[in-house]
């Protein structure tokens, strides 16, 4: 095979792979609203825990698009290229996407940042970093995927926050 060829398999391997966490973190933007996750709690140092724009139908929703991702993955994928795949799998990624995301946005609330403000790196990052690492627990990505999985979801998160900006589905182009 020729390495051009092995180069974009490896790569659409590696997105197939994280694709339920991309929907489940996308998937608040568009299902989310309600109730605030933290429930307006305060958190030691008396800012929010999370914040008002974290809410209990944006994380279920979040798990259950990834989830149903993976179902689908799972239901037409399987056996293709010997692709890792699994409805467990799909879960363990939208669970810790969703964790992820919740851990940034602790971040930013204890440096004054508000909801939607930009945190380079923990934006992009956050929730892909912690979706590696419960996945992981079902089935380990290779150190090639998570090299490509990280060095993609910067490009993916910016040019689809900024697709979201333009169609007015968020109030940020970050």
């Amino acid at each position: 095979m020729q390495p051009l060829n092995m180069i974009v398999i490896e790569i659409l391997k590696s997105l197939y792979y994280i694709l339920p966490a991309y929907c489940a973190n996308g998937a608040p933007v568009i299902f989310g609203g309600g109730k605030p996750l933290d429930f307006g709690k305060k958190f030691l140092d008396g800012k929010p825990i999370f914040g008002s724009h974290k809410t209990v139908r944006g994380f279920i929703s979040g798990l259950m698009v990834g989830t149903f991702v993976g179902l689908i993955q799972w239901v037409f994928g399987a056996n293709l290229y010997h692709l890792k795949v699994s409805v467990p799998l799909g879960f363990a990624l939208s669970l810790g996407a969703m964790t992820g995301d919740l851990l940034g946005s602790f971040i930013k609330r204890r440096l004054d940042l508000k909801p939607g403000a930009p945190l380079p790196i923990i934006d992009q990052m956050s929730f892909v970093i912690v979706a590696l690492a419960f996945g992981s627990l079902i089935e380990p990505p290779t150190p090639t995927e998570v090299i490509i999985i990280l060095l993609l979801t910067g490009l993916l998160h910016l040019l689809t926050n900024r697709i979201a900006y333009h169609l007015r589905i968020k109030r940020t182009p970050w």
